[in-house]
């Protein structure tokens, strides 16, 4: 009777042990086979859209600039610097560096006098406001750089709109008049309201020369 019982719990064991092996086994093959598996899945379709190095319109900090020397046009006594790589494009005497957001905008002229805080107010404000969509907050004033005293106007304005997604900005201009000897050089950098764009239109404005 005694061998018979040992029999039974040896038998008993060994049952016990198998169920056990057998509930182990499924439970790791769930764990790295269902859930893992839909982890992954739930985590590619979250992943967050790749972060720009630099907000829309900023132009970077290891931007180039390159001399602009005109050849051509009513006026070539100048130096200027213009980002590099930006697209460049003539109309009349305009020559205009673009790239995105941003413009640098060239306009030599002749003038019978040199440009004044009243004469930017009373003639060119007005000439702008009609030509520059929702033209506003129009500043003017005098501002001293390398090539000495110029009269500076910033102003706001919309952008042309874009010809593939029709989405309009909302510029930032900066309008500086250099003048010499009966020549005006019109300066005008622009991007949008938002953009930190400081220090690289220091380096524009500053750079201009007379040759």
């Amino acid at each position: 009777m005694a061998a018979r019982t040992r029999t039974f719990a040896v038998a008993g064991l060994a049952l016990a042990a198998a169920v056990t092996a057998g509930c182990s086994g499924s439970g790791s093959h769930a764990g790295s086979g269902g859930p893992a598996s839909g982890s992954a899945t739930v985590s590619g379709q979250n992943q967050p859209a790749p972060t720009e190095s630099n907000p829309p319109g900023d132009i970077p900090d290891n931007q180039v600039y390159v001399a602009y020397r005109p050849t051509g046009g009513s006026f070539t006594g100048f130096t200027v610097k213009v980002p590099e790589g930006w697209a460049r494009t003539s109309q009349g005497g305009t020559t205009a560096f673009t790239d995105k957001l941003n413009t640098v905008r060239i306009t030599a002229v002749s003038v019978s006098g040199a440009p004044t805080t009243g004469s930017v107010t009373n003639a060119v404000v007005p000439r702008l406001r009609s030509q520059v969509p929702k033209f506003s907050s129009p500043k003017v004033g005098e501002v001293t750089r390398h090539a000495g005293r110029v009269v500076l106007l910033t102003y706001q304005g919309d952008s042309a709109k874009d010809p593939v997604t029709g989405k309009v900005v909302r510029d930032a201009f900066e309008r500086y008049a250099f003048y010499r000897a009966g020549h005006e050089v019109d300066l005008t950098l622009s991007g949008p309201v938002n953009a930190d764009n400081v220090d690289p239109w220091r380096i524009v404005s500053d750079s201009f020369t007379w040759r």
